[in-house]
């Protein structure tokens, strides 16, 4: 006969209730008393396995620069899922936002959660602390190696948006993205980067600028693509003949540049985004985009909560294309106006070492979203 709680708590000298509160990480014990008893758990050998908690409270975290619903909407879908999925099984969620400075686990032991759901980004010391509650976790929007995670295809999305203005005829393609450490942003860069070289076509790393730090998408992405037109200007070289930005609120703000600029969309330069918020499709000219299921995120993070010993850790959602009229056919012919469009396609040795650079942002540590 295996080892019973009975005699984990007549070792560790506690009551059964004790010892169930232990090994479920369940609050009203010390830290001290918790690790002894679960070490005396591992000493006799015991399953603890057999007190799996049942979820019924889970903790939503969200990070202090994603809590802007109003300015990037993409977390407020992701949060209708998790509510949702809830909802079905009977658990109650409760949102928490947290910054660098806050006492995150101080928060999270007044909300005395059975699992935790971050989306977004973290600082890997937030993760590394939120591992060690030894609860379950989901990660949303966000990866680390050997975690539960749940993300769309942010490569394969790059590249259909490439791909879909390649077909348009366009050849000197910027990209606007955000910092590496978010782990979609480095994806959407990568794929970016790719596409070039699946393609055949040169890839020209002026083209290619980042957000300011600290800069909201809509006031970051202006001035990035303030500087890609004041670039061209200054060498009197050409303009961009398109623009893909890594979410929405960056090709909407792109886009208002450069009509300013007396650019005409998607004439004279076309513009993408990714996310399909509810404002690219009422902007004018409506915003062209790379389609993402927010709801299906939560939800399928909950369920991959819930899941006893789930197939796979690591699962990646579809996306799809929204063709809108921010990248209508031209009205002129850019394969035969972009010098571009003519050149040689670059050596795949010469492309893989910024492709390694990008690549290389990531392994092992949490990367997430754009803010």
């Amino acid at each position: 006969m295996g080892t019973t709680i009975r005699d984990v708590a007549q070792a560790a000298n506690v009551s059964i209730g004790t010892v169930s509160r232990a090994l479920k990480n369940q609050p009203g014990l010390s830290e001290p008393t918790r690790a002894r008893i679960v070490e005396v758990a591992r000493s006799l050998g015991y399953d603890c396995g057999q007190l799996r908690p049942r979820i019924r409270r889970l903790t939503f975290l969200l990070h202090r620069q994603h809590n802007n619903f109003a300015a990037s909407p993409f977390f407020s879908h992701v949060l209708h899922g998790v509510e949702d999925a809830c909802r079905e099984h009977g658990i109650v969620p409760a949102l928490l936002t947290a910054g660098p400075a806050d006492d995150t686990i101080q928060q999270l032991r007044l909300h005395a959660p059975d699992a935790i759901a971050v989306a977004g980004f973290v600082e890997p010391e937030t993760l590394a602390a939120l591992v060690a509650l030894q609860r379950p976790l989901v990660l949303i929007d966000l990866w680390a190696q050997g975690l539960r995670s749940v993300n769309i295809d942010n490569a394969a999305g790059a590249a259909l948006a490439m791909h879909h203005l390649f077909s348009k005829g366009r050849r000197r393609v910027a990209f606007i993205g955000g910092s590496l450490a978010h782990y979609s942003i480095a994806q959407r860069a990568l794929g970016y980067r790719r596409a070039f070289f699946e393609a055949g076509l040169l890839f020209d790393p002026s083209l290619e600028t980042c957000i300011d730090g600290g800069l909201d998408p809509d006031t970051g992405a202006a001035l990035a693509m303030q500087r890609l037109l004041d670039a061209a200007r200054s060498a009197r070289g050409p303009l961009p003949d398109a623009v893909f930005a890594f979410n929405d609120a960056a090709a909407l703000a792109a886009m208002r540049v450069g009509l300013s600029a007396g650019l005409r969309v998607p004439q004279d330069i076309a513009i993408i985004g990714f996310d399909d918020i509810a404002g690219a499709s009422h902007a004018a000219p409506a915003l062209s985009t790379i389609a993402v299921d927010k709801e299906a995120l939560g939800r399928r993070g909950v369920e991959l909560l819930l899941e006893e010993a789930p197939a796979t850790n690591e699962i990646v959602l579809p996306v799809r294309l929204v063709e809108r009229a921010s990248t209508a056919a031209s009205e002129r012919s850019e394969a035969a106006e972009s010098p571009l469009s003519r050149a040689e396609p670059l050596a795949e040795a010469a492309l893989l070492k910024p492709l390694q650079a990008w690549s290389a942002v990531a392994p092992g540590q949490a990367k997430t979203r754009k803010p």
